[in-house]
């Protein structure tokens, strides 16, 4: 999955603060940003392999492990990828930090500045 240079697209959960600090980190970067909650995250196992491949991770190391569900449903057991794509796909709530994708390049956004990865090699500037 490639976006167009100029336009950020922000995988959330609305509900959290540090999500909705990203978006805004974000709205100072590029003058379109596409933004989803988790709910509305792709759907397809091939739009979350490419969105996994771009961010150089595997499936496993999206999810949040302290969330209720992965610690009575997930915890302890053994999933290839494919498989934890299928979790990925059927439970997005699960992720455990924004997504944010910006031509080719995505990143694992753990902490709200961690959208300024998406700028490596650019001027950045604050108005």
């Amino acid at each position: 999955m490639k976006t167009h240079q100029r336009e950020i697209l922000i995988y959330y959960n609305p509900t959290s603060s540090n999500d909705r600090k990203t978006v805004a980190h974000a709205q100072s970067l590029a003058p379109y940003i596409r933004t989803f909650a988790f709910e509305q995250a792709p759907s397809t196992g091939t739009s979350w392999q490419q969105i996994i491949s771009a961010l150089n991770l595997r499936p496993r190391d999206l999810m949040d492990k302290s969330h209720p569900y992965y610690q009575q449903n997930i915890r302890g057991r053994k999933f290839n990828d494919e498989d934890w794509l299928n979790v990925i796909m059927h439970n997005p709530s699960l992720l455990r930090a924004p997504i944010a994708m910006r031509g080719d390049k995505a990143v694992l956004c753990s902490s709200a500045t961690d959208i300024y990865k998406l700028t490596t090699g650019e001027a950045v500037t604050f108005f």
